[in-house]
């Protein structure tokens, strides 16, 4: 007894569901491995910013370093980049302290909603192959059962030869419906948490670079900026 034997004799609608729920696997296994590249890169990125940032370089200087474009700031340079240009353009053109803040606040808040976004790309589709795919295989396990009830009903002696090829594809069925959503229930909870704790660490750069700013602007702080 093989997997392919199995797929082979087994009926159209079951050979429709392995098929179905192999293809969502795949597609997890793919987007696991991108993912978790993609949040190792970004893990990376922003350690080498963080040290970069807290080396006592110029803000003015590290704001320049930076790319003009977007996407070639993501994570902790892009709040940053945000929250400084917002600053820079403000700063000569208000008085009011608290409105130049409250600008760099909501500059820098656009950009977390972003990031968050961007670090959670692709993860609601694992959400969906782990909730959805032991249901396509409890799918194709009640076929498989109707099909040995019939084969039983037709046969005139019931023997087990005449209803186990049935409950067989019934059963690789179910099986191939854990196989696939097991991986996509473990690793999304995996990632997910990862890209948590990144967003998390975001977010406190973000309220450290505020807090930065409003102490240079209010001529408390040193003049990093």
């Amino acid at each position: 007894m093989s997997i392919i034997s199995l797929f082979v004799n087994a009926s159209l609608v079951v050979q429709t569901v392995m098929l179905l729920l192999l293809a969502a696997s795949i597609a997890s296994w793919v987007v696991i491995f991108q993912r978790g590249m993609a949040l190792s890169r970004a893990k990376q990125a922003y350690a080498a910013f963080e040290k970069r940032f807290w080396s006592g370089v110029d803000l003015n200087h590290l704001y320049r370093e930076l790319p003009t474009d977007e996407e070639s700031t993501p994570g902790a340079s892009g709040v940053f980049r945000a929250g400084f240009r917002e600053y820079s353009r403000l700063k000569p053109k208000s008085s009011n302290a608290d409105a130049v803040m409250d600008g760099v606040q909501r500059s820098m808040r656009v950009t977390l909603s972003r990031e968050e976004e961007r670090l959670n790309v692709h993860l609601p589709f694992l959400a969906t192959v782990s909730s959805v795919s032991p249901y396509v295989g409890l799918f194709g396990t009640v076929w498989g059962i109707m099909g040995s009830f019939q084969a039983l009903g037709t046969a005139q002696q019931a023997t087990l030869t005449t209803v186990a090829p049935w409950i067989a594809e019934a059963l690789v069925a179910t099986a191939m419906g854990l196989f696939a959503a097991i991986p996509a229930v473990i690793f999304y909870n995996r990632l997910a948490s990862r890209a948590d704790q990144l967003l998390g660490r975001y977010e406190d750069f973000a309220e450290e670079l505020h807090s930065i700013l409003h102490r240079n602007l209010h001529g408390r702080g040193s003049n990093d900026a």
